[in-house]
């Protein structure tokens, strides 16, 4: 992943721990929802419109698969910190 692209996506992950806040009010503002699936969706979410749009910001075209992957390596490499940040199980 150019690197560019890989130090945004670090400053966006660090801006979901600090404003987890925001999803736990989200939740708390909607009923009958499964609280997990939908606050790590949110969290997912996020970062996957952020990943797309600085691909094409600064790489001034669509992700490759390659790219692709290494986010989602990423991800998986933070998930159990979003989980026990939004405290979740």
């Amino acid at each position: 992943m150019d690197e560019r692209l890989h130090q945004i996506i670090n400053q966006k992950i660090g801006d979901v721990f600090e404003h987890s806040d925001d999803i736990q009010a989200i939740l708390e503002s909607l009923d009958g929802l499964d609280q997990n699936s939908f606050a790590f969706g949110i969290v997912i979410g996020r970062l996957y419109n952020s990943f797309h749009y600085q691909c094409r910001r600064i790489l001034q075209r669509e992700p490759t698969k390659e790219e692709f992957a290494e986010f989602l390596k990423l991800l998986k490499s933070h998930q159990s910190k979003f989980l026990a940040d939004l405290k979740l199980k």
